[in-house]
This record gives structure tokens, C-alpha cells and sequence, in this order.
């Protein structure tokens, strides 16, 4: 299906929570946090509660207090200006404490999440004297002339076994990897874990299509699965029907029209060919 579809940014915060779910207790998150009252939106804002409590998690080993997180999907850029605009919004989140300084620097982290390695970011922060340390697979420290404590996750690169959740916000997910994901689902006990689960794997479907036609037709994916993977894909069909249906809609109008038709004439064939009241058929026209 096509990438503009997809609403990657909606896998973030479920793929988080199950990736740091072992910490959950002392973690919130919030969504597309609101900075001010402009358009100024954090992606995902992740606050410790007890920020002495160590993460041992490889992801968020970096969280101090306040961590802010960028996410860009597949097809976003990760440049130069696009990293800065994430230290630009650590900031402002810094700034805009209902006290001063209530929300100290040493408190706040940045944590940028992309596919691919950002090849042209790096090189330009060789170039500037900026080193990269690149401690765990897929995550590099950004050292240097940052403000706050940064990381860029790439995760292409991360161990799909032990990062699950975030290496499924891809397209070309290997057919083992889907298996996992449903295998791990399947498992779960808890109504929070498989809600949040559905909503990466919505994603994780939508983007990975043809793997799961593959799947559907594998005998060693048990029944039980099929279940789990149903609902979603039964959305996805239904999403696909209204797409054609509409495009159909716009195909007939567009022929009436060059026919000659009135206005008239082609919301009472809208009416008897597809069910539309004539007062509904005025946003086609």
C-alpha cells in the first residue's frame, strides 16, 4: 500500500511503552505534546517519575526525567536542520516550565527514531568535530556541542528480537520477524499489552501486506494467529472497498460531466447507483 496511508507516528507510543513495558510503572507518555499554544508538537514526551530509577533497557538507558522524542517515518528526512529542530523543541519544552528553571537541562534528553542510518547527518558531524559514540546496536550518542544528552536510534539496525515493538514500524519486515510479533502477541495475558500491541501491529500490517498474504497461507501459522491478525486485516479490506468506492464515484461524475450532464442529472444517478441522497452528492459536485 502507499506510504501515505500509513500513520507511523501512531505506532510511537505503544511501540515505546511495550519496548520500556518493564518500566512502566514509573514512566508516562504523552502523545503529540502540545508545547504551546501554537503548532508546536513534541512526537512523544516520556517523564521518570522516580528519575533515580535506572533504565537497563539499551532505548532508554539515556532517559533522565524529561525525554523527548522525534520520530521520522521511512520516507522522512533526517538532516542537519531536522536534528536541530528536535534540540529546538527539548528546548522550548525546557522554557516553558510553569517556574524558572523548573525543568533543569541536566533533566531533559533527546531521542531521535529513524529506519536508516541518517548517512549525510553523520558525515556532516564528522566533519564538524562532532563525535558519534555508538554504544548498543543501532543507537549512537551524539557528544559534543548538544544541549541536552542526545541519541539517534536507527532501527534498521537494532536486534529485532530485543526490540520488537520499534523494528515493526517498517515496511519490509522479514516473514520470521512477523511470525514473532504474532507469536508474541498471541501471548500475551495482559488487555493493556494486546491493545497496544494491535495498534503496532495495525501499522506493521499495513505496511508489510504481501508478508502477511504469505502468512495467510502458511500452513505452520496456527488458527489462533490467523485470529489475531483477522480484525486488522479485515480494517485494512474494508479501508481498500471505500478507497475504490470513492474513486469510482469521482470516475462517474467525471465521465458525466464531459458527457454533458447537468449537475442534476449526475446527483440522481449518484442517488440510484451508489445510494447517495442528493443532498450528500453536493460534495461531490
Amino acid at each position: 500500500m502507499e506510504e501515505k496511508t500509513i500513520q507511523w507516528h501512531l505506532g510511537l507510543k505503544p511501540a515505546m511503552d511495550l519496548e520500556l513495558a518493564k518500566y512502566r510503572a514509573n514512566l508516562t507518555y504523552h502523545r503529540e505534546y502540545n508545547l504551546n499554544q501554537q503548532a508546536l508538537e513534541i512526537d512523544l514526551l516520556v517523564i521518570k517519575k522516580e528519575s533515580s530509577l535506572p533504565i537497563e533497557n539499551e532505548i532508554g538507558k539515556l532517559f533522565r526525567t524529561y525525554n523527548i522524542i522525534e520520530y521520522k517515518a521511512p520516507a522522512d528526512q533526517l538532516n542537519i536542520d531536522t536534528f536541530y529542530k528536535a534540540g529546538a523543541y527539548a528546548s522550548l519544552y525546557k522554557a516553558y516550565g510553569d517556574t524558572v528553571n523548573e525543568r533543569k537541562s541536566s533533566e531533559i534528553t533527546v531521542s531521535v527514531i529513524r529506519k536508516a542510518k541518517p548517512v549525510k547527518l553523520f558525515q556532516y558531524s564528522e566533519e564538524q568535530g562532532t563525535p558519534l559514540e555508538n554504544p548498543y546496536c543501532g543507537i549512537y550518542y551524539v557528544k559534543g556541542e548538544v544541549l541536552f544528552p542526545t541519541q539517534i536510534i536507527v532501527t534498521k539496525e537494532l536486534d529485532s528480537k530485543e526490540h520488537l515493538w520499534l523494528t515493526a514500524l517498517s515496511e519490509g519486515i522479514p516473514k520470521q520477524q512477523f511470525k514473532q510479533l504474532l507469536e508474541t502477541i498471541e501471548a500475551f495475558d495482559s488487555k493493556l499489552d494486546r491493545q497496544l500491541a494491535d495498534s503496532v501491529l495495525e501499522i506493521a500490517i499495513k505496511a508489510n501486506w504481501q508478508v502477511v498474504q504469505e502468512l495467510r497461507g502458511d500452513e505452520s501459522m496456527c488458527q489462533a494467529l490467523l485470529e489475531i491478525m483477522e480484525p486488522e486485516i479485515n480494517k485494512i479490506k474494508e479501508t481498500v472497498r471505500e478507497e475504490t468506492r470513492q474513486q469510482g464515484i469521482r470516475n462517474a461524475i467525471a465521465a458525466l460531466k464531459a458527457s454533458g450532464h447537468t449537475n442534476d442529472a449526475i446527483r440522481t444517478f449518484l442517488e440510484m447507483a451508489y445510494g447517495i441522497t442528493q443532498s450528500e452528492a453536493e460534495r461531490y459536485l
